[in-house]
């Protein structure tokens, strides 16, 4: 039988892969996955912890996580959008280089 210590497992071995990502990645497309992964590893938790004391609190939170990280996307790829056009690469090397 699959108990809670199963999700929380699956949860903080994707949340280390995503928290990897953030350290290792150079291009912000990679970086947004990156951090996409680690707030879904997060509902994971909240929500079988919550199933697991039998509370509705941790699926409320998730939502909320959701819908958060979903105005985050499309805040972000509007911004990726722009770097693009900017600077024709979404390479953090590329952007955060000084021209003068």
């Amino acid at each position: 039988m699959i108990g809670v210590s199963h999700y929380l497992i699956l949860s903080g071995l994707l949340f280390s892969i995503g928290f990897m990502g953030v350290l290792r990645r150079k291009n912000l497309l990679m970086l947004f996955f990156a951090t996409e992964m680690m707030l879904n590893a997060s509902n994971i938790a909240f929500v079988a912890i919550g199933n697991y004391y039998g509370d509705l609190s941790g699926q409320m939170f998730a939502f909320f996580v959701i819908a958060v990280a979903a105005s985050e996307v499309a805040v972000g790829l509007g911004l990726l959008i722009l770097l693009y056009k900017k600077y024709g690469s979404l390479d953090l090397d590329v952007i955060s280089a000084m021209k003068g």
